[in-house]
């Protein structure tokens, strides 16, 4: 995905990676915020299931701030997943790409599994784990871990410890694996497409516009595709979750038999908001700093 060699710089993909990840976590923030807590709702609940009610009322009743509970952690791991996942992609990219620099789409789905796996247990699983439970915290009757953003964080981390952290980690990774896998093979599919129709090189970047239409689609693609376990692992990492699932399998089994096979896809409205937006802001930021990296 570089600009002018077959395979990319490592450090600047971790860079622009990072850059892209931050940007895009911070604007698209309040979309994942509403996903998690259409999530996390309970079936009786008589609260609106339309993401943006959702939102409305949250800032009205509580401030726009309380549209941020769990942001920075988010941050933090979405700057480090997409440092991680470039990486990886890029250095996985680079051996299995043909003598021309071009990847297949078999090879370039593959390279998107091997950066989703590797960024799952460096960065996705902990960050998400830590969101998921501050989100869930607020809406206790007597939250824990409100008292400041950062100092609540910390609190949360010392009372779950490494295993709590670490909970959900198989459905994160089938996530991530499955979500790099759909949305870097689309990605790289369809740029290679239109740069073969264009007759540019494999490793050029395309316009802005063309690079931010491409993630927006590949972001669609990956929402609908992956929502199942998205709902899993939110579940997962809920507080108290392990007094309910027993594992991945149990949880996938106890949601489909008493909530239906829909309730796997609620919360893909904000989700789609956000891979949309997050598909574009993330590759376009991210082809225009490996240019401005040189």
């Amino acid at each position: 995905m570089s600009k002018s060699d077959k395979k990319a710089d490592p450090f600047k993909s971790f860079i622009a990676g990072g850059t892209a990840g931050a940007v895009e976590g911070v604007i698209t923030y309040p979309f994942e915020f509403a996903k998690t807590r259409l999530q996390l709702a309970d079936r009786a609940s008589k609260a609106s299931r339309n993401p943006l009610v959702l939102i409305y009322n949250v800032a009205k009743t509580q401030g726009v701030s309380s549209l941020y509970i769990g942001c920075p952690a988010f941050v933090v791991g979405n700057t480090v997943k997409a440092s991680v996942r470039f990486l990886g992609f890029d250095s996985i990219k680079g051996l299995l790409a043909d003598k021309n620099g071009k990847l297949s789409g078999p090879r370039g789905v593959l390279a998107g599994l091997g950066a989703g796996l590797l960024e799952s247990v460096v960065a996705v699983t902990p960050f998400e784990a830590i969101k998921t439970a501050l989100i869930d915290d607020k809406q206790t009757p007597k939250p824990k871990y409100q008292n400041g953003l950062i100092l609540g964080s910390f609190r949360l981390v010392k009372d779950l410890g490494f295993k709590g952290i670490y909970a959900g980690v198989l459905p994160v990774s089938m996530r991530q694996a499955a979500n790099q896998a759909v949305r870097l093979g689309s990605y790289n599919a369809i740029k290679t497409m239109i740069q073969q129709a264009s007759g540019t090189k494999p490793n050029e970047p395309l316009s802005s516009a063309a690079t931010f239409a491409v993630g927006a689609f590949a972001g669609t693609v990956t929402v609908y595709a992956t929502m199942p376990i998205d709902t899993v692992k939110t579940r997962m990492q809920a507080l108290g979750a392990d007094k309910i699932y027993s594992s991945t399998f149990n949880c996938f089994v106890k949601i489909f038999k008493d909530e239906g096979l829909l309730v796997f896809w609620k919360g893909a409205t904000p989700r789609l908001g956000r891979l949309v937006l997050s598909g574009g802001i993330v590759f376009t930021i991210y082809e225009k700093m490996m240019v401005l990296l040189g």
